[in-house]
């Protein structure tokens, strides 16, 4: 099966005056750390709501200093379940994104004729250990 992983990651930017300023450093800044090794990897400005349902930015700004929310999709091959992608994804984006928290929003079955596949895209062999949950003895 092959999923596609949306990540969220909350990525600090030092020196900004506005939100909008933030979000794109902050885009930037995650580009860098991606590639050349995860150039796959799909960068979008996250959605955030308050509790009571308003859309705010995706970028909190105080004291020239900003917290910003982005989506990073990216599509794992060869996986068992849904569980197993997130790991995947998890593991292959947080090895770049050193400190930075992250936090798997969705994960989605995509066609095999959907997807392209490329020969740097991981597939789940690269995990170190498989899961054997569910598996008869």
């Amino acid at each position: 099966m092959d999923c596609r992983v949306v990540v969220e990651a909350a990525v600090p930017v030092y020196d900004v005056d506005t939100a909008d300023e933030a979000v794109r450093i902050a885009i930037s800044k995650t580009g860098e750390m991606l590639n050349p090794d995860l150039n796959y990897v799909e960068i979008d400005a996250g959605t955030r709501t308050s509790p009571s349902g308003e859309r705010l930015d995706p970028a909190f700004v105080a004291a020239d200093e900003a917290l910003v929310a982005l989506e990073l999709r990216m599509d794992v091959f060869n996986v068992d379940r849904d569980e197993h992608a997130s790991r995947v994804a998890r593991k292959e984006i947080g090895k770049r994104l050193r400190n930075i928290p992250l936090e798997v929003l969705s994960v989605t079955e995509i066609d095999s004729a959907e997807s392209d596949r490329t020969e740097d895209t991981p597939a789940a062999e690269e995990e170190s250990e498989p899961d054997r949950r569910g598996s008869d003895p």
